[in-house]
């Protein structure tokens, strides 16, 4: 289990998390919920090490996360696909995929077959292998950021974002291919603004308000919550 206990952030003055509890069960798929800036990427940074919190602990599995370097954590299964994709565009889809198999380097055998399952996945990124991953369009950008974080061989993927600026066929091929991530046995922990998308894949899901959870249930829950379908979902 992914746990998060009293977690608070603070960038400066600026309090970007307050008292955060958070957990996710092996094998779940947890969707965040929230506004920009309600606090959903500094969970990630937090979880991933790459802030360290004010306050609070994170542990996996009840060994604690926090105070690790992201390497670390990486290394134990905890993995982010960050908003933005972060892709290094000169280099080839090929290039940005085996980067992500850094950790497993020296298991050639098996960075080859976790290859073979991401073109599986996301078949067009066999034809667009040698081409320069910036050239791609904004939806293969994503299927090659999500890729690579696959390469790592994630126990827990944290995904910030994944449908952001993508055409809605394109949101709808990319949830599609979080479910079967999800399902093959990886744990999702998931960001996102398209709250009906991400609640119809979802076990649970947490509403983050400035920096704090306002409403945690189930999605059926959420969705007949007249305050979140408001401000998340449209009535």
């Amino acid at each position: 289990m992914l746990k998060l206990n009293g977690v608070s952030l603070h960038y400066g003055s600026f309090r970007a998390l307050s008292g955060i509890d958070l957990d996710v069960r092996s094998g779940e798929l947890v969707v965040l919920l929230g506004a920009n800036g309600a606090g959903k990427s500094s969970i990630f940074l937090s979880t991933s090490g790459l802030r360290t919190p004010t306050n609070g602990s994170i542990s996996w599995n009840d060994e604690i996360l926090t105070g690790r370097s992201p390497a670390e954590i990486v290394s134990r299964g905890i993995v982010l696909c960050p908003e933005g994709r972060k892709l290094f565009p000169q280099m080839s889809v090929l290039q940005n995929l085996t980067l992500g198999a850094y950790v497993h380097r020296r298991d050639k055998a098996g960075n080859k077959q976790k290859l073979l399952e991401i073109y599986d996945l996301f078949p067009i990124l066999l034809s667009r292998a040698s081409q320069a991953a910036g050239s791609l369009s904004g939806g293969q950008q994503q299927m090659v950021a999500i890729g690579r974080a696959l390469m790592s061989r994630p126990k827990v993927l944290l995904l910030d974002e994944p449908s952001l600026g993508l055409a809605p066929l394109v949101v709808k091929q990319v949830f599609e291919a979080i479910k079967r991530i999800n399902k093959a046995g990886t744990t999702v922990l998931l960001a996102e603004q398209n709250a009906y998308a991400a609640l119809k894949i979802a076990d649970r899901a947490y509403v983050l308000e400035n920096g704090r959870i306002a409403v945690q249930g189930s999605p059926e829950s959420l969705m007949q919550n007249t305050s979140v379908r408001q401000a998340y979902i449209g009535a």
